[in-house]
């Protein structure tokens, strides 16, 4: 169990970090008036909706309702108890905490097999990477490295490892370390014999790159061979630790870098990775042997604003670059794409041209979107031919239309203008009709910012009964002021707000205030233990409202609570009148008519 943490040194936590910082290392974000804005990290969009605010150190997004203070982002995002997530913000406060952190690592709910696989990889990750360095066997692989352009600082960064010529070396070493077969199976390490359900190794005779995850633990391995083994790259199978889809090789050491330069450089290979980061280029990463996915995306989104990529110029390359250029365009990223030689890839450029022509004069030298397009959208097409003359030129019309900035929409046009001596005019008609097409087809979703958060929030207390928004308008007024809270339970009289959940943030509020603490919102979200009202506080907490409460306000919003139960008295007699009225007995419908008429004097 892991050990609680003393309330005093959570406020301290609270107190040295700042919220802004914790979503920054995740989110890259704007400041709009008085608070940030960003791409919310929990759901996908390409208009930002997230909002974090300094003044009271919570987030809350407008499109997906998540919210709350440092703790609760850093649970939900990185899946943390709060006991580690209390350990990585006292780290990054420079609070001292007296807990035993690998203690608390333990106390992480993660099943006993996954636990047994994530260690057999390190193991074998430091196994492996001895051998290379250290011995006699691992030299021939060694000496090839070094002969590939590898220096001993990238062997040794990027934990490169050799694979031993035996059949079952890594199957006894595991099993003599009490490692269970059938979960070395499941984790890909070791592959079973079908005739007699022996074990041997899935990687023989290879060089090993480790694969790791966000946290930097070893999850799987690459392996290339050294002899004339196929296939040429052995790739760990997928695992539940391992999912191709979610992983990007060198992601846990280039995001440092990502971060600082805001910047991240997508290549196709950890090959490539590896080429680059030799010449300088440290916020690089890689796709697993697959596709860009919508998870890939995801993550660069969430910590890079620029994303260059950098793939192999031949057919599959520049095909793959297009796909992932739209990807991450529609995810709301600047991108560019930097266009390698034909037939070279990164470390072929950099062992034949050097590293700083590969960081000026490619990677730096990198076409924008539409540099970029323009390029592809030539590809295959016989210019001199009248048909795709025209066909490319509709085409980059398209792609032009969909620029949001007039500048660029004009200087692409001009450009096209002046190559095929076309009249300028005529190609801002095509490329208006096209827009305005296009536009029919697609709401609006290109409101400024802020705008569009108060349209979000106006919707939002016009759908809503008038009680249940001045519910949720006292409850901003108590979480900022304990006064008012007793006060608005002394004017109730005993009665109790209508929404459940109101109820129970003004049930945690009064105990919040009767336990000694002012008012404090961060604190307040750490009181509830619910992670729903959580959610609904930072809610509440973004909603504008004044700064002071005048009596005659605090006044309106107590009467819509307390006249509720006679306004769903009022609709019942209505339709009490009603049917009175249908079976022809005026008497009582009189009567309830009267009914109502003094309900509504009490109003």
């Amino acid at each position: 169990m892991a050990e609680r943490i003393a309330e005093e040194k959570i406020n301290e936590i609270r107190q040295s970090v700042d919220i802004v910082d914790v979503v920054g290392d995740h989110v890259s974000l704007t400041k709009q008036g008085r608070n940030y804005f960003g791409l919310c990290p929990f759901h996908g969009e390409n208009t930002p909706s997230f909002s974090v605010s300094p003044d009271k150190q919570i987030y809350h997004c407008f499109g997906c309702h998540a919210g709350g203070d440092i703790f609760s982002f850093l649970m939900d995002l990185e899946g943390y108890s709060f006991q580690e997530a209390a350990l990585k913000l006292a780290e990054k406060g420079n609070v001292k905490l007296d807990i035993d952190s690998a203690l608390m690592n333990q106390s992480k709910t993660v099943s006993p097999d996954i636990q047994q696989m994530i260690e057999a990889h390190e193991l074998l990750r430091k196994f492996y990477h001895h051998l290379l360095i250290n011995t006699k066997d691992g030299q021939p692989a060694l000496e090839y490295l070094l002969n590939r352009g590898f220096t001993m600082e990238s062997i040794v960064k990027f934990q490169i490892g050799y694979s031993l010529n035996s059949w079952d070396f890594v199957s006894k070493f595991l099993l003599k370390r009490k490692y269970k077969p059938e979960i070395m199976e499941r984790a890909g390490l070791i592959i079973k014999r079908e005739k007699d359900d022996s074990h041997f190794d899935r990687f023989r005779h290879r060089i090993m790159f480790p694969i790791m995850n966000r946290k930097g633990n070893t999850i799987a391995f690459s392996g290339r061979s050294l002899g004339d083994d196929e296939p040429k790259y052995l790739n760990s199978p997928e695992t539940v630790i391992f999912n191709k889809s979610k992983t990007l090789y060198n992601f846990q050491l280039a995001r440092a870098s990502i971060k600082k330069l805001q910047k991240a450089v997508l290549f196709e290979g950890f090959a490539d990775v590896i080429a680059s980061d030799r010449a300088g280029v440290e916020n690089g990463v890689a796709t697993m042997g697959t596709s860009l996915t919508e998870e890939h995306v995801s993550l660069l989104r969430k910590n890079a604003q620029s994303i260059t990529i950098c793939y192999d110029s031949d057919k599959a390359g520049i095909e793959a670059a297009n796909r992932a250029l739209e990807m991450l365009t529609d995810a709301g990223c600047q991108v560019r794409v930097a266009l390698m030689p034909e037939g070279l890839d990164p470390d072929d450029y950099i062992r034949q041209f050097g590293e700083e022509k590969f960081r000026n004069e490619v990677i730096e030298s990198s076409l924008t979107f539409m540099g970029f397009k323009l390029s592809y959208l030539r590809r295959g097409k016989r210019l001199n031919d009248e048909g795709d003359r025209l066909l490319y030129i509709e085409e980059v019309l398209k792609e032009i239309s969909n620029l949001t900035k007039a500048v660029e929409r004009d200087h692409y046009l001009r450009q096209l203008s002046a190559e095929f001596s076309l009249s300028l005019e005529a190609l801002k008609e095509q490329q208006k009709q096209l827009y305005y097409a296009k536009k029919k087809q697609l709401p609006n979703q290109k409101r400024n910012v802020q705008q569009q958060h108060m349209m979000s929030l106006q919707r939002s207390s016009e759908l809503k009964p008038a009680f249940h928004t001045a519910e949720r308008r006292l409850l901003a007024h108590m979480i900022t002021n304990g006064d008012i809270a007793f006060k608005v339970q002394e004017l109730l009289q005993g009665s109790t707000f209508h929404i459940d959940e109101h109820q129970a943030i003004f049930t945690y509020l009064l105990g919040f205030y009767e336990s000694g603490h002012t008012s404090d919102v961060s604190a307040f979200i750490h009181f509830i233990n619910d992670d729903g009202l959580r959610r609904i506080v930072a809610e509440i907490e973004m909603m504008p409202v004044n700064n002071e409460i005048s009596d005659k306000e605090l006044s309106d919003y107590i009467k819509q609570v307390l006249n509720q139960p006679k306004m769903i008295m009022i609709k019942e007699k209505m339709l009490e009148e009603k049917e009175a009225e249908r079976q022809k007995d005026y008497a009582k419908a009189a009567l309830i008519a009267m009914e109502i008429i003094q309900l509504r004097k009490s109003l």
